[in-house]
């Protein structure tokens, strides 16, 4: 994880997105362990009173559970993660059509550009 955040947006929630990220793309994988709230307030260098509210934030959304003793670990509902999966997809659709329409796309034209893009290979989940 970089530790780079931006002063747009507090940064328990940038931190809660990239762990979010971070199981969409599956590196935390469902039932891993996050690290300790120590631990993590040094890896990404912030105050662990952040990292404790990222925790807490993730928690309330049912996306990792705490368990007592133990820790905070990926949660194992196959319906939560898929949730979440559908609405980043859909708040990263969200926000390139509104740059496009930012930039004077038509809705015909965002969808023949995109198609176009998919099909020429460039948008192939390589992993780069």
């Amino acid at each position: 994880m970089t530790d780079t955040f931006h002063s747009s947006q507090p940064i328990y929630t940038q931190l809660a997105e990239r762990i979010k990220r971070q199981i969409l793309r599956g590196e935390l994988k469902p039932g891993d362990k996050l690290p300790s709230v120590r631990e993590m307030g040094i890896q990404v260098s912030v105050n662990p009173n952040t990292v404790q509210r990222t925790y807490r934030e993730l928690e309330g959304m049912g996306i990792v559970e705490t368990r007592r003793g133990q820790g905070t670990f990926v949660t194992e509902e196959q319906e939560v993660l898929q949730q979440m999966r559908e609405e980043l997809k859909q708040e990263e659709i969200s926000q390139f059509v509104k740059g496009m329409h930012e930039m004077g796309y038509s809705d015909q034209e965002i969808e023949v550009g995109l198609q176009a893009f998919l099909l020429s290979g460039k948008g192939t989940n390589n992993n780069d």
